[in-house]
């Protein structure tokens, strides 16, 4: 992709990419919208320390794309976007590299709706808020739903029972054995719920200090986060980045399910088929893992309601049951089935814009 940007958009549809800088705060940013057909373009903000500028674009871009399919699957009014800052979240940065992003935002005039991701935090939101209201992602002080980690988390336990439920006949987790890569804001309370389901839980993450707090938290059992890919369970949990099934992981897998948190798990579609060919059951991550911004975003028609919105995210299990359904009628992989039901939304709703039936942004108050 990266040798081809153009030819890239022109096959997968996006709108239009951003590249901007502020180099007084050492901000280095790129925006991807993909598309705005069912709503204003929507995705978080994450902060990474890239290879090159040309992966920080590649990541964009397809972090948007996913965003676009996972609000249409999600049945929510909203179209894919996403900001990668190029940078160390560690080490750089600063309430004014934030709010020069927010002045950027506040720029496209509600096109693009922001919030958290891997990298960032709620401060951090708090201080692109101060330069533009369109963020989502806020604390409770402020308005929004606070931390969401804990609803993407469960999402993902609904999309796993309903592949157990597919995969062994019974949604019931207990005994499972479950490998959970990836121990942050996702993975943590992942580790959680799985416990209280008796599942048999063992954790992995690069940062040795989660690791040792997970373990005193929950007594789960651990092991090295190079062993994932070849670890003999039931299910593997990437909690992680993405790009995990790829050329060098893909012979290693001993598992009957993928179904994790973990954005763009393909490294490539054709990982899908092979998954599929092999007898794995890929929860496609936009399905599993929309848990967050179904919950994050729920606030915009009608104000913070935990109740609704986790009522929201719970319906995960009958999209990811509805995704194996098209999977098996069409004789298609389950990635290829999600993109299908995405699709036919967006159609819909294309079709609507074109006969002027539609206003972009109807019911989004911010």
């Amino acid at each position: 992709m990266t040798n081809h940007i153009f030819d890239y958009m022109h096959q997968y549809a996006y709108e239009k990419v951003l590249l901007f800088q502020n180099e007084d705060v050492g901000l280095r940013a790129v925006l991807a919208i993909h598309s705005t057909i069912l709503g204003p373009a929507a995705g978080g903000t994450r902060m990474w320390t890239y290879a090159s500028d040309l992966d920080a674009i590649e990541d964009a871009m397809r972090l948007a794309r996913g965003m676009t399919y996972k609000y249409a699957a999600a049945g929510v009014n909203l179209g894919g976007g996403k900001v990668v800052i190029i940078g160390d979240p560690k080490t750089q940065k600063s309430e004014m590299l934030f709010r020069a992003l927010g002045r950027f935002i506040n720029n496209l005039r509600g096109e693009y709706l922001t919030g958290e991701d891997v990298g960032t935090t709620l401060q951090d939101m708090e201080y692109i808020r101060m330069e533009t209201p369109y963020v989502i992602t806020l604390s409770q002080e402020s308005g929004g739903a606070g931390p969401i980690g804990g609803a993407t988390a469960f999402g993902v336990l609904q999309a796993m029972k309903a592949c157990a439920e597919e995969t062994w006949g019974s949604a019931n987790l207990q005994g499972r054995k479950i490998v959970v890569q990836g121990l942050g804001a996702v993975g943590y309370p992942m580790v959680e719920m799985l416990v209280k389901e008796n599942a048999e839980v063992t954790i992995a993450d690069i940062d040795a200090n989660k690791v040792a707090q997970v373990q005193k938290d929950f007594g789960v059992n651990a092991m090295d986060a190079r062993d994932v890919f070849s670890v003999d369970a039931d299910i593997y949990c990437p909690c992680a980045l993405g790009g995990i099934v790829n050329d060098e992981t893909l012979d290693q897998f001993r598992v009957k399910i993928i179904c994790g948190s973990a954005n763009n798990q393909l490294r490539a579609e054709r990982y899908g088929d092979e998954l599929t060919r092999r007898g794995i059951l890929y929860a496609p991550d936009y399905i599993a893992n929309a848990g967050g911004t179904v919950f994050d975003t729920d606030r915009l028609w009608g104000g913070v309601n935990t109740t609704r919105g986790m009522n929201k995210v719970a319906k995960i299990y009958e999209r990811m049951k509805q995704v194996i359904e098209i999977s098996k009628a069409q004789n298609i992989p389950t990635y290829r089935a999600a993109d299908r039901m995405a699709e036919e939304r967006i159609a819909q709703a294309r079709a609507i814009k074109q006969i002027g039936g539609y206003h972009q942004g109807v019911g989004v108050t911010l």
